[in-house]
């Protein structure tokens, strides 16, 4: 729960944590949500984070919400490691061993060009 409250920096004094959390679950009066959205005005990344936490579903308890974004951070996370997997080279002896050969007749090649020509 304190990781929960730690969700803006430290940059802006007038928005607390707190603050935060209640506004995100509905629990400040039409003032004070109305004075929370002026200072959000003003602050352009804060005003991203509010806008994005809440687009979540479960508004009221902001431990579900932080248990709905790691899980959906999982997700992404795990869809790219299996992408980087796919896209990695898997040993393959008969690919290492094709390449050595097609290098061998190469440089044979050369030595029997290089032996005409002078």
């Amino acid at each position: 729960m304190n990781d929960l409250l730690n969700i803006l920096s430290d940059n802006n004094k007038d928005i607390d944590n707190q603050m935060l959390m209640n506004y995100l679950s509905d629990k400040l009066s039409k003032e004070d949500k109305h004075e929370f959205e002026k200072m959000l005005v003003d602050a352009d990344l804060e005003s991203d984070a509010v806008e994005g936490l809440s687009q979540f579903k479960n508004k009221k308890d902001p431990l579900a919400l932080a248990e709905e974004l790691n899980r959906l951070l999982q997700k992404q996370l795990e869809k790219k490691k299996q992408t980087r997997q796919k896209r990695k080279l898997k040993e393959m002896p008969w690919l290492y061993f094709t390449i050595a050969i097609i290098l061998i007749i190469i440089v044979i090649a050369f030595f029997i060009i290089f032996k005409f020509l002078s």
